[in-house]
């Protein structure tokens, strides 16, 4: 797995490990089980502090998304595709998905072109087709 960093950008770079995290599962390319590199090789690797990218591996465990402990180190959780009580009630998600949504509304999106690249975004993560037939998507 490789993480592309923005050092310039506003989001904090352990936001931004987690984040590429989560994409790579979705997108496919880190399966349910598969391991993370040690937080020392992955600071190495970015060369950033190893508490950035400890901090972001803490988040992405209390989330539920990856798995750590002292023998195997961190891993995908092997449960990590099947839908939580957290998901179904509403968590941080939602308020990120609506923030990002008011900023296409700011910039003057059309409602058309949000749900076009949502539609895309969606049938381009692994897995998504197969999920979200007869009850996923409406």
């Amino acid at each position: 797995m490789r993480l592309i960093l923005d050092l310039d950008s506003e989001v904090p770079i352990y936001q931004q490990i987690r984040d590429r995290v989560v994409e790579a599962i979705a997108d496919g390319l880190l399966a349910p089980g598969a391991s993370l590199p040690s937080t020392r090789q992955c600071a190495v690797d970015l060369a950033i502090n190893f508490h950035t990218v400890n901090k972001a591996y803490d988040l992405l465990r209390r989330e539920g998304i990856i798995r750590i402990n002292r023998k195997s180190g961190a891993v995908v959780h092997p449960d990590v595709r099947k839908a939580t009580a957290e998901l179904r009630v509403g968590a941080d998600w939602e308020r990120r998905l609506r923030t990002l949504l008011a900023e296409a509304v700011v910039r003057g999106a059309a409602e058309e072109e949000v749900m076009a690249y949502v539609g895309t975004a969606l049938e381009g993560f692994a897995g998504f087709a197969e999920q979200g037939e007869g009850g996923g998507r409406g």
